[in-house]
């Protein structure tokens, strides 16, 4: 029987899809690395969210899988790359469409918000600011001149914006207010709502 300690990473590299052999701290690395944790994140964030809604619990389940080929996509360098990316323009679009009918829902908080005010609501918040994050990692990654699929960045875009409106709608449904302006006693025009 084979073992998940295969001690080849002990030196501090690790192999992409393919067998080449780069640096743990390689900006590829941290890239489908921040994936992972962004699929974990959610993973814990469904755990809390399925008696409060099942259907956002059932969605996030889906995206999950999805991210294996995001992070799949990211650790297949381009000289190993084989056929079509596995992030296709369809999920991209099928986020898109998430998005949009969750922002025409009645309740859905339009403002600024402070993450909190429901448990599971701020487990889907600290998933989007991962979200967010491996998105700075992958645009860095192409900074430094290596080549990303162009669906990835975009996907991981999307599923900020509904990682963010999750939250709202379990806040919304549980009658809790996470209105920053609210909180502040202040008025004003509609602000962002997502960062």
């Amino acid at each position: 029987m084979s073992s998940i300690s295969t001690k080849t990473g002990d030196g501090g590299q690790t192999s992409l899809a393919g067998g080449t052999r780069v640096s743990k701290s390689s900006l590829r690395v941290e890239s489908y690395g921040t994936v992972d944790e962004l699929n974990s994140a959610m993973g814990f964030a469904r755990s809390i969210c399925n008696d409060n809604d099942e259907e956002i619990a059932k969605q996030t389940k889906l995206i999950q899988q999805e991210l294996f080929k995001v992070g799949a996509a990211l650790a297949t360098p381009p000289e190993s790359r084989k056929g079509e990316s596995p992030v296709t323009p369809e999920m991209v679009e099928a986020l898109t469409d998430k998005v949009h009918q969750l922002e025409t829902m009645e309740g859905i908080l339009s403002d600024w918000s402070v993450s909190g005010e429901h448990s599971a609501g701020a487990a889907y918040d600290v998933a989007r600011t991962i979200c967010r994050r491996a998105e700075r990692c992958i645009v860095r990654l192409i900074e430094s001149g290596e080549a990303v699929e162009p669906n990835v960045l975009a996907y991981l875009n999307r599923l900020s914006d509904l990682l963010w409106l999750f939250s709202r709608k379990l806040e919304a449904s549980a009658g809790a207010s996470s209105s920053l302006r609210t909180m502040n006693a202040k008025g004003g025009s509609r602000w962002s709502k997502a960062w």
